[in-house]
């Protein structure tokens, strides 16, 4: 258990790290930006003294013309306006446009920049008179720097989704090859006992105790369901028609007969028969599983497993509560994890067994409804009808 946890703030850091440097991929960019900014308003800066030292009183009539002269290699669009911000002259902007269209690209411009004033000093009075504005655009450098960062990080971005995609198709194939030999490893070496016991039983049957046969062959069908059970993992299990009430009778039945304690209650509440379309003996186990798991929570091993059985649209709907001490959130998803088990001893394979029975077997869903220190926990369980 400590180990997912340990490996999810590993994977908490890495996100923080990765938010720290793409905001230090977008300061630093921004920062070159606004470094180029500057640059290009002092070109404007002094386009304007240029242009205003020229002009010989406040309605010269020749600005258009020392603008269009004065300023030849600006890389950037540039709009000259009279003092009202009528557009007069301007460079590096589409051709043929309208006037109207000019004053959009003016008013977009001024939202990137703030337009420098034209000041005129009267030779008489020394007064201050603005007869103009430049207004002044980003360049396409700076439009591509802009851009730049993200489609960096968009370019890493995929890089690092396609890799992770990758790297989860191979490690649920290798998990998926783990299971199916741990299971056919299993199943072959129970089948030599099994085999042997039955060819015991048959010589008691003779001359033994018949009661004590009795619990022999049931442990015997019991041994050899459990080879069964493992026999199917990693194969197309065959599907026939399960009665999802006679199945969970039979396994609270079995359970409750070798429940340690009398304070352990099982108690099943039923809408009635209610059929899918699966494997009987793969059902049973992922039941027994979440039985089993839900006894072992309970505290002092006193309490109550409830199993429900209803209906929902297009599916069967299955819920095993217990009144035991509960999962925390965080761990929510770790419990279908192979490996990841909150009992000392456990192995951790329970409940992600369980997991691939309903969902890779038979197309279902499982997940934890509901969980809590003083409620227990609740399992739902979704089986489509056909």
């Amino acid at each position: 258990m400590y180990s997912y946890r340990h490996s999810v703030n590993i994977k908490y850091g890495l996100f923080v790290m990765g938010i720290i440097l793409v905001s230090g991929l977008l300061f630093y960019s921004q920062s070159i930006v606004e470094r180029l900014r500057d640059d290009n308003r002092e070109v404007v800066q002094l386009y304007a003294e240029i242009i205003a030292s020229t002009v010989e009183s406040e309605s010269d009539e020749n600005l258009s013309f020392i603008f269009d002269k004065i300023i030849k290699r600006v890389q950037f669009p540039l709009i000259y306006s009279d003092k009202n911000g009528n557009p007069l002259d301007w460079k590096n902007l589409p051709k043929s446009l309208s006037v109207d269209k000019v004053k959009r690209h003016q008013k977009e411009m001024d939202g990137q920049n703030q337009p420098i004033p034209l000041i005129f000093i009267h030779p008489g009075t020394n007064e201050e008179i603005t007869i103009g504005f430049l207004h002044y655009g980003d360049s396409i450098l700076i439009k591509q720097l802009r851009w730049l960062p993200y489609l960096e990080i968009g370019a890493v971005a995929i890089f690092i989704l396609l890799g992770f995609i990758g790297f989860s198709v191979i490690r649920n194939s290798e998990k998926r090859s783990i299971w199916v030999g741990m299971a056919r490893e299993t199943a072959h070496q129970l089948g030599t006992p099994v085999s042997a016991l039955m060819g015991w039983v048959d010589r008691l049957r003779n001359s033994g105790d018949e009661k004590i046969i009795s619990e022999m062959d049931r442990d015997i069908k019991r041994l050899e369901d459990v080879s069964d059970r493992f026999s199917k993992i990693g194969s197309t299990p065959a599907k026939e028609e399960v009665n999802l009430d006679e199945l969970l009778r039979h396994v609270i039945d079995y359970l409750q007969r070798r429940v340690r304690s009398e304070k352990v209650e099982l108690k099943l509440d039923s809408v009635g028969s209610v059929s899918v379309s699966g494997n009987g003996t793969l059902l049973a186990w992922a039941f027994e599983n979440l039985i089993k798991n839900g006894i072992d929570s309970l505290e002092d091993g006193t309490g109550t497993i409830a199993i429900k059985i209803d209906t929902k649209a297009d599916a069967a709907a299955v819920t095993v509560s217990d009144s035991g001490r509960g999962i925390p959130k965080r761990d929510w998803k770790n419990v279908f994890r192979p490996g990841f088990s909150s009992k000392s001893g456990g192995w951790g394979l329970g409940l992600s067994l369980t997991q691939r029975i309903i969902s890779e077997m038979h197309s279902g869903t499982i997940r934890i409804a509901e969980s809590s220190a003083d409620k227990g926990t609740t399992f739902e369980i979704l089986l489509p009808k056909e």
